[in-house]
C-alpha cells in the first residue's frame, strides 16, 4: 500500500481550482525557485505518512462545503514526484465521485517509462491541472529554478494533445519574469494550445523569505519589491491577448 508523504493540509481553499478545495500539500520538489513560498516542502522526507483512504476519509468530512464545483487539489512541493500515491488517491477519489485537480510545475514529466504510462493513467482520473510557467526562456528558467524547461514544455504539448483542461499560472517577478518581450513569448506559447481555460498572473511576494532564513538557505531575491498593480495588469493583458 502506497503512502503519501504529506507536508500539510488546507481544508478550505478558495484559489487552487474551481469552487472550495480540500488541498493536500505533498513533500519533495526538484526545482529551487528563488521566490518559492513553500521552501519547507523541498525535502521529500515527512513524518506524516497517509494512505489514499486516510486522506479521502478526512477530506469527505468537509465535502458539504465544496458545492458543485469543489473537490480535492493536490499541491506541493511537486505532487508528480509521488505519482504512485497520486494515482491511487485520484483513482479512489473518482470512485467516490470527487473532483480532482493537480497543482504542478510539470518538472518531473517525461515520456520515458515507467513514468509516462503512470502519467497517462493518472490523467484518466484528473479533472484539471494548474500548471506553472516559471519562465518561458530556457536559460532564464535555469537561473530562476536551477533546471531547464524543455520537458515542462513537452508536458504542455501532451496535455493539449489529450485535451486535458489546464489553468496556467505565472508568477510576476520584477526584473525576472515581468519583461514585456518574455511575456509576449509566453503568450505565443500559450496560444498554441486549445485546452487552456484560464491564465492567472500571481504577483511576487516575499512572504516565503522567513522560511528560507529558518532553514538556513540564502534568499536570493532580498530587496525585490512586489510588482505594481500597473505591471500586474499589463502582464494579464499581454498573456490573455488583450495587449500587444
Amino acid at each position: 500500500m502506497v503512502k503519501g508523504r504529506i507536508h500539510s493540509i488546507e481544508t478550505f481553499g478558495s484559489v487552487d481550482g474551481p469552487g472550495i478545495r480540500f488541498i493536500v500539500f505533498l513533500k519533495g520538489c526538484n526545482l529551487r525557485c528563488k521566490y518559492c513560498h513553500n521552501v519547507d516542502t523541498w525535502n521529500p522526507e515527512s513524518d506524516d505518512l497517509r494512505t489514499a483512504d486516510e486522506v479521502l476519509d478526512f477530506a469527505e468530512r468537509y465535502r458539504s462545503y465544496w458545492g458543485e464545483d469543489g473537490g480535492i487539489t493536490v499541491s506541493g512541493g511537486e505532487p508528480l514526484l509521488q505519482i504512485d500515491f497520486l494515482l491511487e488517491l485520484f483513482k479512489k477519489a473518482k470512485e467516490r465521485g470527487i473532483n480532482t485537480c493537480i497543482d504542478t510545475a510539470a518538472q518531473p514529466f517525461t515520456k520515458e517509462e515507467p513514468f509516462f504510462s503512470k502519467f497517462k493513467e493518472l490523467m484518466e482520473y484528473t479533472d484539471l491541472l494548474l500548471v506553472d510557467i516559471k519562465h518561458i526562456d530556457r536559460e532564464e528558467h535555469i537561473k530562476l529554478t536551477g533546471l531547464p524547461n524543455d520537458n515542462i514544455k513537452e508536458c504542455f504539448e501532451y496535455l493539449d494533445e489529450i485535451k486535458k483542461p489546464i489553468w496556467i499560472r505565472h508568477v510576476l517577478v520584477p526584473g525576472i519574469t515581468d519583461d514585456d518581450n518574455y511575456l509576449r513569448e509566453t503568450r505565443k506559447f500559450i496560444e498554441k494550445f486549445s485546452n487552456v481555460q484560464r491564465v492567472e498572473v500571481l504577483p511576487y511576494h516575499s512572504m516565503g523569505q522567513m522560511k528560507f532564513k529558518e532553514l538556513g538557505i540564502p534568499y536570493q531575491l532580498e530587496g525585490v519589491e512586489s510588482p505594481s498593480q500597473e505591471r500586474v495588469d499589463n502582464a494579464r493583458e499581454i498573456l490573455n491577448g488583450q495587449r500587444d
